[in-house]
Formats: C-alpha cells, sequence, structure tokens
C-alpha cells in the first residue's frame, strides 16, 4: 500500500539583519518570501502544510531558480561545515525543518526533472536506472518513498531500488533521522557474490597494512598480525607511498605472496591502492600480480579529472575486468567541494552520485564477466572514507556518525556493498575514545566492513581509524561474524577455537609468521623460526609501525604499553598542528611569504585561506619574478603546512635541500638561488607560486617545476614532510587553477627516522626527470 504523505506545520520565521547581510523574509500574506544566503545560513518560510519545493520557488521567485533549488536541497541536510562553506546549510533548525517539508511534498518525478547539475558523470549514472521501476515510483512523493523503506520488508525495497536515481536517493536521506537511517540500513544487505562479507549478522575487515616507506616486511608483518587477531576477511589494501610501477608491483607482489602461501587466492583479495592506470600498468608488465584494482570517485567530472579519471576511463579499465575479482572504490563526502568543484550543491547529493556511478561500473564488470564466459557476479565494493578530509567538511563527532549513517543507506539503496572508514584527520575534535563511541552508534547500521590496522593510528597516513582490537571489541557487542570461509581459515591457523575463542595463541604475530614459513616449506625449529619472527617485529617497530601483540585484561583490549603509546602520539600530533615557524625560523637566500589565513585556526578551520598569497606576498613573488626573468627552471618552496616541526626538527630540511640541489644541478636543471618560504601554506599555494613566477614567460611550450616541501601526516611520530613535485608547460602555469593535484607527484613520510631526506631527494629528481626531461 502507498504510504501517506509526509507533512510539516509551517512555522513563524525571522526578520532581520544578519552578520550585515540584510535577510528580505516576507509573511505570507506579504510581497515576496525567499531563501536568503547569509552567513548564518539558508533561511527558508514555508507556504502551507502541502507546499513542495517547485511551488515554492515559483511564489518566491516567479520562475524557476536553480540557485535557490540547490540551496533548499542543501538546507534540509543535517548541519556539517562543508555545506556551511558552500552557502547551503540551513540558518537554522526550523528552516532546516520546513526545507525538508517542502522535499517531503515533492514528487520524485518533478526531482528526476530538475536535476541540480548536469555532466557527462550525471549521464552516465543516469543509464543504470531501470526504467520500469523507475515508472514505480514515479509519482511518489520524497516523503512517501521515506514512509515506504520504513515499513516495507527488505524484498519489497529491493523491488524499487534499481528504479532509484542517485538523486532521489539522496534526497529521501535528507528525510531521515539517525534512527530511521539505521532502520532502513539494518534491513537491506548486498553481499558479494559467493560470501557473506556484506550479508546479515556479518562485519568485516579491510586489513590496511600500510608503510612510510613501503616497506613490503612492514606490509607483510602487518598482515600476519591482523590474522593473528582473526582480522582481515574483504581485501588486504595497501596504500602506497610510491606510484611508481616497480614500486607498486613490488608490494602486490608481497600480498600476493601472502595469500597463495596460506592457499586463500579465491577467498581474500589484494589491492595496492594506487592509481587505476598505475594498476593497469602493473598488470600489463606483470600479468597476474595484481588483484582487485582501486579507484577513489567523485561525485562531479570536473572532480573527477583531479583524480586524473573520466567516465570513458573508468568504463574501459571496469571492462578490462573479466576475473574473480573486480573493482574496489573509495568515496567521501567533502572530496568534491574541497578540490574546487562542489558547483553549488550538498555534500551529500555529491556523494550519493559516487555511489550511482560505482553501481553503473558495477554493472560493466557483470557484462565484462558475461563476455568472458564466467558467470555475471561483480566482485565490486566501495569505502566510505568518511572523515579522511577535516573540519573544513565536519568538526566532531556527532557529524562524522550522521555521515557514515548517510552514507551506509544510499549505498545500500544503490545495491553496492558497502563498508566504512570511521576515521578523523588529527585536527578534528574527534579523539581515541570518541571514535569507540562513534563505532557504537554506527554498528546498528550493518556496514559490510571496517578498516583494520594494529592500532587506531596509521603509520603512514597518519590519520584515526580503526584497529584490530575494535574489530574483536564490536564482534564481541554487536554479535558480528566474520565471512565463513575466513572463520574456518583462522580456526585451522589455531588462533581461535572451535567455538570461536580466543587460542593461546591469538594476538601472536609470531605465531601466525611460524605457520606462513612451515607452509613455505621451512624445516627449521619452531625456536629458530620464532626467533627470527621477533626480530624482524623488532625492525617492523624501529621503523614506526606499530604491532599489535596480546592485549590487555579483555581481547579486545589493546595492550597497555601499547595504548599508552598510541596517546603519546596522539598528544605529540596536536602540538605537531598547532606548531608554528619560529620568527626567528631561517633558510638560507629565503623570500618569505604569507597566506590569506589570519592566524592558525583560520588556517585550519578554513583551508582555501592557506592556498592563496596575501597581497603582499604576491608583490613579492611578482619582483622574485622581475629578477630570474625566465632565467631558472626549478622553484623550491618550503611551507609548515599542518607540521611545522617536520621543517624545523633537525636533520630534516638542511640536508634534504642541500641534497637535492646538488642532485638537480647534476642533472641539468636551473634551480632558483631563492626559497621561497611560506608561512600557513598548503600545498595549492605551491601551484600560485609557479603561476606568478612562470605563467607570463615568453617560452609556452618549456616546462617549469615547482619543488613544494610541506609539513605533514603528523601523529606518526616521525615529524615527517613531503615534497610535491609539479612540472609544467608555462602555456599550462598561465592558466590560473589549470595546475592541481592531477598532474603532481609526491614523495611522503620523509624524515630522519623515515625516508632518508638524501634517499627522498634523489626520488624527488629523478621524478622530476620524468615529468620535465631536459632535452
Amino acid at each position: 500500500m502507498l504510504p501517506k504523505p509526509v507533512t510539516v506545520s509551517r512555522r513563524s520565521c525571522l526578520i532581520g539583519t544578519l552578520g550585515g547581510t540584510l535577510a528580505l523574509v516576507f509573511g505570507r500574506g506579504g510581497k515576496k518570501v525567499i531563501a536568503a544566503t547569509v552567513p548564518n545560513g539558508v533561511e527558508v518560510d514555508l507556504g502551507s502544510d502541502t507546499e513542495d519545493l517547485f511551488a515554492y520557488i515559483e511564489r518566491t521567485g516567479g520562475e524557476f531558480d536553480a540557485t535557490l533549488y540547490r540551496q533548499l536541497l542543501g538546507a534540509c541536510n543535517e548541519f556539517k561545515e562543508g555545506d556551511e562553506s558552500l552557502g547551503i546549510s540551513a540558518a537554522d533548525q526550523a528552516s532546516r525543518t520546513s526545507a525538508r517539508a517542502l522535499l517531503a511534498n515533492t514528487r520524485i518525478a518533478d526531482l528526476e526533472s530538475h536535476p541540480v547539475f548536469e555532466d557527462d558523470l550525471y549521464k552516465y549514472i543516469g543509464q543504470s536506472v531501470d526504467t520500469d521501476a523507475a515508472r514505480q515510483v514515479a509519482d511518489w512523493t520524497v516523503g512517501q518513498l521515506r514512509a515506504f523503506l520504513l515499513q516495507s520488508d527488505e524484498a519489497d525495497i529491493k523491488r524499487i531500488m534499481p528504479g532509484l536515481s542517485s538523486d532521489t536517493i539522496a534526497c529521501v536521506v535528507k528525510l531521515m533521522t539517525g534512527e530511521e537511517l539505521i532502520e532502513v540500513g539494518a534491513k537491506v544487505f548486498n553481499p558479494l557474490p559467493g560470501t557473506q562479507i556484506g550479508a546479515r549478522g556479518y562485519m568485516g575487515a579491510r586489513i590496511q597494512p600500510n608503510s612510510p616507506t613501503d616497506n613490503v616486511d612492514d606490509i607483510r608483518w602487518q598482515v600476519l598480525n591482523g590474522f593473528s587477531f582473526a582480522v582481515g576477511d574483504v581485501v588486504l589494501g595497501t596504500n602506497p607511498v610510491s606510484s611508481e610501477v616497480q614500486s607498486v608491483a613490488a608490494v602486490e607482489q608481497t600480498l600476493a605472496d601472502i595469500l597463495q602461501t596460506f592457499g586463500l587466492e579465491d577467498v581474500l583479495p589484494h589491492c595496492v591502492l594506487a592509481h587505476v592506470d598505475v594498476q593497469a600498468a602493473v598488470e600489463e608488465q606483470l600479468p597476474g600480480t595484481t588483484g582487485e584494482w582501486f579507484q577513489s570517485l567523485a561525485g562531479v567530472e570536473d572532480a573527477n579529472h583531479i583524480f586524473d579519471i573520466s567516465v570513458e576511463k573508468m568504463v574501459r579499465h571496469a571492462r578490462a575486468r573479466t576475473g574473480k575479482y573486480g573493482m574496489y572504490f573509495e568515496t567521501g563526502q567533502g572530496a568534491d567541494a574541497t578540490n574546487g568543484h562542489g558547483k553549488g550543491f550538498d555534500m551529500v547529493m555529491h556523494e550519493s552520485r559516487k555511489y550511482g556511478f560505482a553501481r553503473a561500473l558495477k554493472r560493466e564488470v557483470a557484462r565484462a564477466q558475461q563476455t568472458a564466459g564466467r558467470a555475471p557476479e561483480p566482485w565490486v565494493h566501495v569505502n566510505d572514507v568518511a572523515g579522511f578530509i577535516g573540519p573544513e567538511i565536519f568538526r566532531n563527532r556527532e557529524q562524522l556518525v550522521r555521515c557514515c549513517l548517510e552514507d551506509i543507506v544510499m549505498g545500500k539503496l544503490h545495491g553496492l556493498t558497502i563498508g566504512l572508514d570511521v576515521c578523523s584527520t588529527l585536527h578534528m575534535e574527534v579523539d581515541l575514545d570518541d571514535l569507540d563511541w562513534c563505532i557504537d552508534q554506527i554498528m546498528p547500521a550493518c556496514p559490510a566492513y571496517l578498516m583494520a590496522l594494529p592500532t587506531k593510528n596509521d603509520p603512514m597516513l597518519s590519520y584515526l581509524t580503526t584497529g584490530f582490537q575494535d574489530h574483536v571489541r564490536v564482534r564481541e557487542k554487536f554479535g558480528y561474524k566474520v565471512n565463513d570461509a575466513m572463520w574456518q581459515f583462522f580456526q585451522q591457523l589455531g588462533v581461535i577455537d572451535d567455538q570461536g575463542q580466543p587460542t593461546e595463541h591469538f594476538g601472536q604475530p609470531a605465531w601466525v609468521y611460524l605457520q606462513y614459513r612451515r607452509r613455505k616449506g621451512d624445516t627449521r625449529s619452531d625456536g629458530e623460526i620464532l626467533t627470527e619472527a621477533r626480530g624482524q617485529m623488532d625492525e617492523v617497530r624501529a621503523r614506526g609501525v606499530p604491532l599489535a601483540v596480546g592485549h590487555g585484561a579483555n581481547p579486545w583490549d589493546l595492550e597497555p604499553q601499547l595504548d599508552r603509546r598510541l596517546r603519546q602520539l596522539y598528544q605529540d600530533s596536536k602540538q605537531c598542528i598547532w606548531a608554528e615557524l619560529p620568527k626567528a625560523f631561517a633558510v638560507a637566500h629565503a623570500v618569505s611569504v604569507c597566506s590569506q589565513s589570519e592566524d592558525r585556526r583560520d588556517y585550519i578551520l578554513h583551508p582555501p585561506t592557506g592556498e592563496v598569497l596575501d597581497e603582499v606576498s604576491l608583490q613579492k613573488i611578482q619582483q622574485l619574478r622581475d629578477l630570474h626573468a625566465g632565467a631558472y627552471d626549478v622553484q623550491i618552496v618550503v611551507s609548515d603546512g599542518l607540521n611545522a616541526l617536520a621543517i624545523t626538527d633537525e636533520g630534516h630540511l638542511a640536508p634534504y635541500l642541500e641534497s637535492v640541489r646538488g642532485a638537480l644541478a647534476e642533472a641539468g636543471y636551473k634551480v632558483a638561488p631563492e626559497h621561497v618560504v611560506a608561512r600557513s601554506g598548503r600545498v595549492r599555494l605551491g601551484y600560485r607560486v609557479g603561476e606568478e613566477l612562470f605563467g607570463a614567460l615568453p617560452q609556452a611550450d618549456s616546462r617549469r617545476a615547482v619543488l613544494h616541501v610541506i609539513g605533514e601526516r603528523p601523529g606518526s611520530g616521525h615529524h615527517a614532510f613531503s615534497v610535491y613535485i609539479t612540472a609544467a608547460s608555462v602555456s599550462t602555469w598561465a592558466q590560473p587553477g589549470e595546475t592541481d593535484h592531477n598532474i603532481t607527484k609526491v614523495v611522503s613520510g620523509i624524515a630522519d627516522t623515515a625516508l632518508t631526506p638524501a634517499k627522498a631527494a634523489d626520488d624527488s629528481v629523478e621524478i622530476l626527470k620524468q615529468l620535465a626531461p631536459l632535452a
């Protein structure tokens, strides 16, 4: 039975001047009622209990207004800083309630005839919507769809799901409370073919064995560590530091070796989260090396270009996936806006379109399998990285939970197997204990999987996420199970018994290493192999990669000493983030500049201010340009970034600059003698410096480069910096905003205790030779 429409009583609205901007709001009997974008948000006054979005727009403006339409849709969302920065968040709860009432009264067909933004991606994802199923819901209001999802069982919901567009799914989620999102999430499941991953009662894990230096021993030991806690059944997925083909191939081979040694190739895939083009190149050069293929996705085509992908490219890659394992996608609310492509509409709708992209590519994989003579059973899943960007998207734990619940439901309604990276950057207002609270609020919505590391702190990416012990706790508290085939393996491994209880080998990665060596045919005594294991583990820890051994009072408690170390690193991260370059800080031959950030807090909470030079600094760079007169190929820029201590620590910056200058000169590059030193500088500030220095030069085809040294990744304990290497033609530098992350390479994790400055200098120059070879 079709549910009744959902309506909300109208309210009286505020009248006044807010933040110096006039908010014109008249009563229902007055001349005009508008939604005004002011510093405090979008104000909405409901005309009647049955008014919908389009009647409201016509009543207040006389004709359709796309900007107002986007504002109203944004005003429906629960508050997040990312929507506020776009000027589309509700001014207050009353405005939010009124905007939701308008949306609830709006027919789905009317929404579909008024897309918030059209591009090639929108057209492509629309092709995956089933037209017959879409006709069944076309005359429903969004409020009726909400009621249907809450009142119906899984079978009935799945009958209409193919007819729901990404925009419609985003809109219905806006109307739901957190409790309602949990209710829907807990009754819709899309397991991966032939598994229980994503099935009712199951919650899996992607082991994320990241290394600050792509050291394959660091990676191997973290996988063995996860297995010792009976964790890891979705994918072994490493984020690489280097995107060079040979480096990615070495990590791929390490992960594949573990699976082959334990006979898990048909149970668990592996993946190196390099760009999809790099993964394809590895597979072409070393067939059979790669497992599942990965790519980050955005919600509009222009934002995808920042990732150096397009619809055409992704379709081509999807059609190459004919084996058992298909594709692994990552998304996250706010990525489009922070890359300058918010297009005026809200983060929830951007995120939903990413799931639409994944749904469409999943169909491509299914067709590819069928064409290759296999059953169309696409192993395709999505990981929502909620919280990775920072406080400019959402600042606190409540917003993080809301984001995760929204994304779980949107992913499930797209028919996807969706997992979560319930995470926090270290400059957000979410700490280690807050993450436990967030996980407990989210788990009843039944995500397919979470990330899994030895501790909550990623040693390479330096952000907070879920550790192995969190999985043990969640399984105990919520009764979740692990994919059956992997659970049987963990029992055979001896870390859990027939009843699923921990054995004496639980949490003992050295024991897992012993089994690994035995399956390799190693005939040495147990004692010899275990001694070797302990020595290798010490070496891994010495590189700043923690390994979890044993546990505290409960099997889900982190070992006390390691817990103390984790909390020390967290406190150190706060010092790194808030540290500033001292006034006495000096670099030889330096031109000192500043971004437009007013202070450190402004820099952290409003990243765009750190991407642009202030007026005085702009003049300094222009004077430097005139002084150089095009004589130099390379400009070195140094910024504090999110970790000024990475720049000021002894043995970091000075040896890098000395080494890289020598290597550049030896390679034949002409390096500007002055260093540009920026306070409160972000990565894009380096691009702006390059535009000013090189954009007006007469040699349009010549290539010029910026090496941007910037403090990053607080929380690792290394105080590491990165170098962003950007080389482009003068004609490209001449186009403001054209030079961006998609043409930049990075060397990360540079410190005297990690990737040494001298080695990083050599790597930087080798990359520059590829980007800007000398004649």
